[in-house]
């Protein structure tokens, strides 16, 4: 038997084990960071003690439930990865493109809705205008942060996911130009009419922020940089 017979299934082999690692730390790195952003929301919205506070004399089953879900986003990718074993790198590649191109799109739009949303019930409520238009009781909630995140953004939010099922632009190069338009809206405003508030640096502000960091995943993907 020739040498060459003798070190090819071991080459064939190693390759596959290879694959499968890459597979497998790609698909862990997506996990875990959709566990991590899940653990954000329990602690900051639902008062949970975090994943590091199972390890202290304060340790909850709560805390322990997190420190699970960071163990499931091994197990789960360990899974899929041997599940799929025919699968390459190039079909992973444009399933994880394509999870993130849909995350870039909901977030434009959760983007876009909030800050116009936010920025018409700020000039109604600094004008005094609100509660001529929803009532005294609904513009006392509008001003609480505690009744319009729920009850104001996360249904803008629910509805920005399902605008990124059906649409296919990123979206970034026309919130480009609504922050050019903002800007433009402050200056007139400011040294035509003398008129100032300050949600109208906030809308900019938050429009720039997720401009920067939709382009830049957008140059990533694309350029291969930042």
């Amino acid at each position: 038997m020739s040498t060459a017979s003798l070190e090819l299934p071991y080459t064939t082999d190693s390759s596959r084990f290879s694959l499968l690692v890459c597979r497998f730390i790609a698909w862990s790195n997506v996990a875990i960071l959709f566990i991590f952003l899940l653990n954000v929301y329990l602690n900051f919205w639902r008062g949970w003690p975090g994943a590091t506070a199972a390890f202290s004399s304060d340790g909850t089953i709560a805390s322990w439930l997190q420190v699970l879900l960071y163990a499931l986003g091994l197990i789960l990718p360990l899974w899929y990865v041997r599940a799929t074993a025919g699968r390459n790198l190039r079909d992973d590649s444009l399933t994880i493109t394509a999870i993130a191109s849909y995350i870039t799109r909901f977030a434009f739009w959760a983007v876009l809705l909030i800050g116009l949303t936010d920025a018409v019930i700020s000039f109604l409520r600094v004008e005094e205008l609100l509660a001529d238009v929803v009532g005294d009781a609904m513009a006392q909630d509008l001003s609480r942060n505690q009744y319009r995140g729920p009850y104001v953004q996360l249904p803008l939010i629910i509805l920005s996911l399902v605008l990124a099922a059906v649409t296919r632009t990123l979206g970034f190069t026309w919130l480009a130009l609504l922050v050019v338009v903002a800007e433009l809206q402050i200056v007139i405003s400011r040294f035509v009419f003398s008129y100032e508030q300050a949600f109208m640096g906030d809308l900019v502000r938050f429009w720039y922020a997720g401009l920067f960091l939709f382009s830049s995943a957008y140059t990533l993907l694309e350029d291969g940089h930042v």
